[in-house]
Formats: structure tokens, sequence, C-alpha cells
């Protein structure tokens, strides 16, 4: 009797649990075994069937998303998928479809991290080079004059394709004397020359701006604002989008035959970081992947080489285990419809830097509502060290590339790599004569006349060979 019992508990128990468990829904957006596993081979099918494009690359553009660290590439394309109003983690950017990716490792010369000066000396230059300086080498030193002298100077990809008859366009939305830009065509020890007001008296470099005036430099200039272009969150009818200026300036330079070089700067994404303003420098995201489909819209895949990268990270963090949608720029929830508490039993976000302005000195950490860090586009996020501004970060940055010899992009590279990669998939600078350069790696093409002539070549020979 009281084995039965005991049987008809656990038969009961069993049924409870088992028939509550067939009521347990997928969570998430639904998906099930089967469309993760669809997913995957759909992934698998792609890669399979990837083949190498091995060409010369007649145009060359180069996207760079300045600060665009891993971390700011998933929560920008979170934020994308939730403009849409889609959970977002599942969402694509544009150059999320590349083919090849490697990782880019962006100390400087005499830095463990780095600054945008020297890192587009790198990526645009072909050599690493000392923080705060640019278009020089290693042996120039930051904001002494002396020390970059003639022999310092380096060219960049600008001066490359220039004297291979291409057109060269620059699209920012920081200033053009700004650190990117200005390593296409300056060379100065201290980024901060962008004008003469930046000089000490009696100083004998040439600030940047007078470089890119004197130099007569073949390059088309576009300024819309005196000084950086707003955020795309701030951004009226008044100035165009980061993608609109792409579209004009590929408009333009594909009238040269011979092609040309295209740098894209979103480099007010870098700022918002600086500021600890993770909605402003999301947007700004956003708008750069725009900017890159827009490229992708334009251009062929058989001659265009695009990279896309970044020239280095920021202390960002996505953090705390928030729910799947979760808002991107909200504070972490929990399972029940509430928020988690930190040890002070207060709210925190996702999105948190590692220093920065969000870190107050004299008062204890604020409690926040999802109203102070949603709904308020200036709302300075979180950090655990007080500084000024917020710091970049050291960590390896993406490279994403499509066309010509972009499968060159295959693992971890220094960045400096990546000049070459584009050099010598354009067939300019130190890889302009043809054996040296894509055109190499081309194996000619035999018509069926030739092919004709060469199989009765082999008949004849063969013959000859079976009468010895």
């Amino acid at each position: 009797m009281r084995e039965f019992i005991y049987l008809c508990c656990c038969l009961s128990f069993y049924f409870t649990y088992a028939t509550q468990a067939q009521n347990f829904g997928y969570s998430g957006n639904g998906e099930t075994r089967d469309d993760w596993k669809r997913m995957a081979k759909e992934d698998l099918n792609i890669a399979l069937n990837l083949k190498p494009t091995i060409a010369v690359a007649k145009n060359v553009i180069m996207y760079l998303g300045d600060g665009m660290g891993a971390s700011t590439v998933t929560a920008g394309r979170i934020l994308k998928g939730q403009k849409q109003n889609k959970t977002g983690e599942e969402s694509v950017l544009s150059f999320d479809k590349f083919p090849h990716v490697a990782l880019s490792k962006t100390y400087n010369q005499d830095a463990q991290t780095a600054d945008s000066a020297a890192t587009a000396t790198a990526f645009l230059c072909g050599v690493k080079a000392n923080l705060g300086t640019i278009g020089l080498d290693g042996r120039a030193r930051r904001n002494n004059c002396t020390s970059a002298s003639q022999d310092t100077h380096v060219t960049s990809i600008l001066d490359w394709s220039l004297a291979e008859g291409k057109s060269v366009g620059v699209v920012t939305n920081t200033r053009i004397t700004h650190a990117t830009p200005a390593a296409l065509y300056a060379h100065v020890p201290e980024r901060d020359w962008e004008g003469d007001s930046k000089l000490e008296p009696m100083v004998a470099c040439r600030d940047i701006a007078l470089q890119l005036i004197d130099d007569n430099i073949d390059i088309h200039v576009w300024l819309f604002a005196y000084d950086h272009m707003a955020y795309e969150i701030d951004r009226t009818d008044k100035e165009p989008s980061l993608a609109e200026m792409t579209e004009k300036a590929i408009r333009i330079l594909r009238k040269n035959p011979k092609g040309y070089f295209l740098l894209v700067e979103g480099g007010r994404i870098d700022h918002g970081h600086h500021d600890s303003k993770p909605a402003k420098a999301l947007h700004d995201l956003v708008a750069f992947d725009h900017a890159v489909a827009k490229g992708v819209e334009m251009t062929n895949e058989q001659d265009t080489l695009i990279v896309t990268t970044a020239d280095h990270s920021h202390v960002f963090s996505i953090a705390g285990y928030p729910t799947r949608g979760n808002p991107i720029f909200g504070l972490v929830d929990d399972t029940k419809g509430g928020f988690l508490l930190a040890k002070d039993n207060k709210t925190f976000t996702t999105l948190v830097y590692g220093n920065g302005p969000g870190h107050n000195l004299t008062h204890s950490r604020q409690n926040l509502s999802n109203a102070d860090t949603i709904e308020n586009k200036e709302y300075i996020s979180q950090s655990a060290v007080p500084l000024d501004s917020e710091t970049h970060g050291g960590e390896d940055v993406s490279i994403f590339a499509r066309g010509p010899m972009s499968h060159l992009f295959h693992g971890v590279h220094e960045q400096h790599y990546i000049a070459h990669v584009m050099a010598y998939a354009s067939c300019v600078g130190d890889y302009k004569a043809d054996k040296d350069c894509a055109k190499s790696q081309i194996k000619p093409i035999i018509n069926g006349s030739s092919a004709a002539r060469i199989s009765f070549v082999m008949l004849v020979i063969l013959c000859l060979l079976a009468t010895v």
C-alpha cells in the first residue's frame, strides 16, 4: 500500500510538471532550435561558396569609424534594430555582411593606447607613428618642431593615388584639419596645430590648414560647417548626412576613368564617447552604417575595394545581463518586470564607461530612471574613474572588407598593414609596378583559338614522343 501511494505521488508530480513544461514557449523572438540550425546552415553555405576576388581595385573606399570599437559596433547594431521596432540584437549592419573580417592592433609606436593622429598615419601612410604626430615616422616627437625634419615625413595613399592619375576625396563630419583627414596630406608633430593660432610664436613648423592650402593638393573638399558638423541626433536638413555626402563624393570621383581613393570618416562617434554620451555616439554609428550601405549600393564589388575599420576603441561597455530587447540606453532590467539593483540599492544602465565625466566626486551615485537615460540625449553615462574626458581603449578593433584582394585581411594585423593592402590592391605607391601589385595575381584568360593552338602543339609533341 505504501509503495502504491508513493507511485501515485510520483506520477502526480510527473504529470503536473511535465504538463507545465510543455506550456513553456520559446523565449526571445520565439526562435526554435530549427530556426537556429537553419541560420547556421545558411551562413555555412555562404562560407563554403566564398571565393576571393582576384583583381585590381580600380577604386578604394576606406570607411573609418573613429572610436568604433567592438562594443560600439554591437551597441550600434542593437540601436539600429530597435529603431526599426525590433529587439535589436539580431540586427545586421551593412558591413557585417562583408565577407572578410580581421583584427587591427592599434597601439602607437610609443603608446600602448592610441590616439587618432598616429593611428591615421598608420592606416593611411603605412607606418606606425608616435602619439599625437601626423604624417611623420617614429623619429618625430610630439610638440617638437625640430624633430619633424623633412626626412621624417611619410607619404600617404593620397599621394600614391594622385601619382597614378587617380582622383582623391575626403568625406568627414569633423574639421578637415582634424587628426584623421589631416594624415592624408599634412606632416606635423602636434595634431592640435590645426591653425596658426595654435602655434607658438617663431615656431618654424607650418600648421595643418596652411599645408592644405599652400601645397595645392588635388583633393575634393566640401565644407558645410566652420567647426565639426552636428551629431546625427542633432542634425537638421541644413546639413547633409554622412550618407548624402558619400553619395555626392562617389558621383564626382567616379568620372575619372583611372579610378579613385575616397576616405569617409564618421568622426563624431569618437566625440560622443569622449563626452560619455552614448546616445550621440551610437546614433552617429547608425549614420555611419548608412554611409557604408550607400557606398556598397553605388559600387561594383569586382572593381572597388571597400575597407571599414576603426582607429581605436573606447572604454565603453555593454554590461549587466539585461533581457533581450531591453532598450539599449535603458536601465538593466530583471526577469520580473523591474530593474536590477547594484550593491548600493540603486539602478544602473547597460552602457557604462571605465572612466570619464560620469563619475561624481562630491555626491553618491544617482538612482536612475529610464526617463533619465532613454529620453535624454544629453545623458552622461556613469563611469568608474573621474576624468574630464573619457579615454580611448587599447584593445584591437575590427577590419571589415569586400572587393578586390579583400581576402588579404584574414587574421590579426598591425594597423599599418591596412595601407599596404589598399596600395597593393590598387597598384599604387610601393606597389605601383605590375609585378608588385594585385595585377601579378591575375591569371591570363586563354580564349578559344589560343586554347586550340596549344592543344594542337601538345598533340604534335605527343605524336613525336610516341615515334621515338
